[in-house]
């Protein structure tokens, strides 16, 4: 086994998927999720950002045109994590995703964070969270990270936001 590790400051810059529809991916992750069309390829991919970055989204059907959502039992990819800042915003992409019409597959409080999970047009997953400060994440008496799968407060999360929405700027 290697003694290599990845420096700490890497990040995950990027997911791409191999989608069935263009226009109903791009719809969803530009629409519901907020994020902004960045540059499309004609009418076979498109890629999409938040905050000006050159993609966190990159949508393609090359391979996928009419396709169909990988088989339950199946490997790849379980789900996509899509970080917001604060409560506040997660609960505004609540929201948002709650007013399209998107079925949740459920919500967790993991101590180290908060989650919501759903799937997008082409059945992939997404979960939306927020990471609270590592000082408050759990742990146990030998100070290991001590995660949990609580439930979470979806009316709670979705207050903070309309309080947040609500203040004067």
């Amino acid at each position: 086994m290697s003694s290599y590790t990845t420096h700490p400051e890497t990040r995950i810059g990027h997911v791409h998927f191999k989608v069935a529809d263009l226009e109903r991916a791009i719809a969803f992750y530009r629409d519901v999720m907020g994020f902004a069309l960045m540059q499309r390829f004609g009418d076979q991919a498109a890629f999409l950002s938040a905050g000006g970055y050159h993609h966190h989204i990159g949508l393609n059907t090359w391979d996928s045109l009419g396709g169909s959502p990988a088989p339950q039992g199946h490997t790849g990819l379980y789900h996509t994590a899509i970080l917001y800042p604060d409560r506040a915003a997660l609960g505004t992409a609540l929201a948002r995703v709650l007013d399209a019409g998107v079925p949740l597959d459920g919500a967790a409080d993991h101590g180290v964070s908060e989650a919501v999970y759903f799937r997008d047009p082409d059945g992939n997953g997404v979960e939306i969270y927020r990471d609270r400060a590592p000082q408050d994440w759990p742990r146990d008496a030998k100070g290991n990270l001590a995660m949990t799968n609580k439930r979470l407060d979806l009316d709670a999360l979705l207050a903070e936001a309309a309080c947040e929405k609500a203040k004067p700027r």
